[in-house]
């Protein structure tokens, strides 16, 4: 059963078992930032780098002075961020100033005119690799929401990440080397180590690196769920499950396995705040356990079941991230690990509140935290993407009537039946309205595809000759 086990994970992550490793759970800013911190400090020969965001604060200011104090001695500095991720959060000053410096930057996915909808898919990976010996993957971004101010009594952001030593290293730079390919030329043959790392230690772990439109985590957080026999606790940012998730996640309850899920209080976009309960109530009714983080915020994205198998990274629990991403994730294998990652769990909880079932089968959700004006971090656009899909599946159970509604989505149908009325009144009003913006798409679209098809064309002639 183990190695059927084994052949089933290898299979659906599409990442083989890599043994020999040490790893490190890092919890809260307070610990990866210093860990980060010091082994860019100890870099003698590459630095790569890759964050969703860098925020432009006095964090990430920290950060960009200690990588160009390492191009400077001459390590090679390489950083990948987001556009959309950094987009209104760091200012062009900011990547100049790196590369003044003598750092490498990459931005994924800037906005292009020959493709339209290229900005749907998002590089939302956060690691950090030192001359290929020791490699962090996290679900932290940088920036100050993360570190909090005593001062002010803001509390930092919860968020957990490990520090990796061993063969494993060679994976997440694989993995930083992939994205590094996509947006110019590769990076060039001794940047990466290919000579396997000596044996750190004894865990044994994957390096999930998926890529849009292959749902390889999707498929192991599925499988996970199916294969767990007594826990499976679960942390996320973003939740919104699919169907076929939620249905595993009850599955697996039912089958009497503790299954329990903690996710934040609310949202930074106060519209969206209905929307994070939604789906509470097929989770409640099957015996799944739901509590709601205290604190200012929750961004850690992880699980751990039975006591041997945890996972941490980037990935939310949302079609977002299974699909439209770019994402990385450490799955370990190791039962020292996960009981720190369970005890961890349990800690989390006592400053959680559990969301019940009432007599009546009505939801009872603990307050929303009192507001001390915590730092924004940008997350937003990970909560837009879940509340969407909420709406979605709000307004698709009004229409086909296959599941119960809860009083909490009568807000999202009465705002959503606003909007559609006001723009379908608009249209017939001033069809002008729908016909301009249609065509200005249609013409983007087919001007995209011609300028696309005409440099395929151009490279295939030179190919040719």
């Amino acid at each position: 059963m183990r190695e059927l086990a084994d052949q089933a994970f290898s299979r659906a992550a599409g990442a083989a078992l890599v043994t020999g490793n040490s790893i490190r759970v890092l919890r809260d800013a307070r610990e990866n930032y210093p860990a980060w911190l010091d082994s860019i400090a100890r870099a003698s020969r590459s630095i790569h780098f890759e964050s969703y965001i860098i925020h432009d604060d006095d964090v990430g200011e920290q950060f960009a002075r200690a990588l160009i104090a390492k191009a400077g001695d001459g390590v090679r500095v390489r950083v990948i961020y987001d556009w959309l991720g950094g987009f209104g959060k760091t200012s062009g000053r900011f990547w100049n100033t790196l590369r003044a410096g003598g750092v490498e930057v990459r931005c994924y996915n800037r906005p292009h005119p020959g493709s339209p909808f290229g900005w749907i898919s998002r590089d939302h990976r956060k690691m950090l690799t030192v001359d290929g010996t020791v490699g962090f993957v996290t679900g932290l971004c940088v920036g100050r929401a993360w570190v909090g101010d005593p001062v002010r009594g803001i509390s930092p952001w919860r968020d957990t990440g490990v520090e990796v030593r061993g063969p494993a290293v060679l994976r997440i730079e694989e993995a930083f080397a992939h994205m590094w390919a996509l947006m110019g030329a590769p990076l060039p043959g001794d940047a990466v180590t290919r000579a396997p790392s000596l044996p750190a230690g004894d865990a044994a772990l994957r390096i999930v690196a998926t890529v849009p439109g292959t749902a390889g985590l999707f498929r192991v957080d599925q499988l996970v769920a199916a294969l767990a026999r007594k826990r499976l606790w679960l942390t996320d940012a973003y939740y919104a499950g699919t169907t076929s998730y939620v249905q595993a996640l009850r599955a697996a309850a039912r089958d009497g396995v503790d299954v329990r899920l903690l996710v934040p209080n609310g949202t930074d976009i106060p519209l969206l705040r209905p929307l994070s309960r939604a789906g509470y109530r097929t989770l409640l009714e099957a015996g799944v356990r739901v509590f709601e983080w205290n604190g200012p915020m929750l961004h850690a994205k992880t699980a751990v079941t039975d006591g041997r198998w945890a996972r941490v990274g980037s990935t939310n629990l949302n079609i977002a991230s299974w699909l439209g991403n770019y994402e990385l994730d450490v799955m370990v294998e190791d039962e020292q690990c996960a009981s720190l990652m369970e005890t961890m769990y349990l800690d989390d909880l006592t400053n959680a509140t559990e969301v019940v079932l009432d007599g009546r089968q009505r939801i009872q959700v603990p307050p929303r935290p009192i507001d001390r004006a915590t730092p924004q971090s940008g997350g937003s656009a990970g909560h837009a993407a879940a509340g969407l899909l909420r709406i979605g599946s709000t307004v698709g159970a009004a229409m086909s009537d296959h599941r119960v509604l809860e009083p909490v989505e009568a807000r999202i149908m009465i705002v959503v039946a606003v909007l559609i009325l006001a723009v379908g009144s608009l249209v017939a009003l001033f069809p002008r309205l729908l016909a301009y913006p249609v065509a200005a798409v249609a013409t983007w679209i087919a001007g995209a595809l011609l300028y696309r098809g005409c440099r395929l064309r151009r490279r295939a002639k030179r190919d040719a000759i």
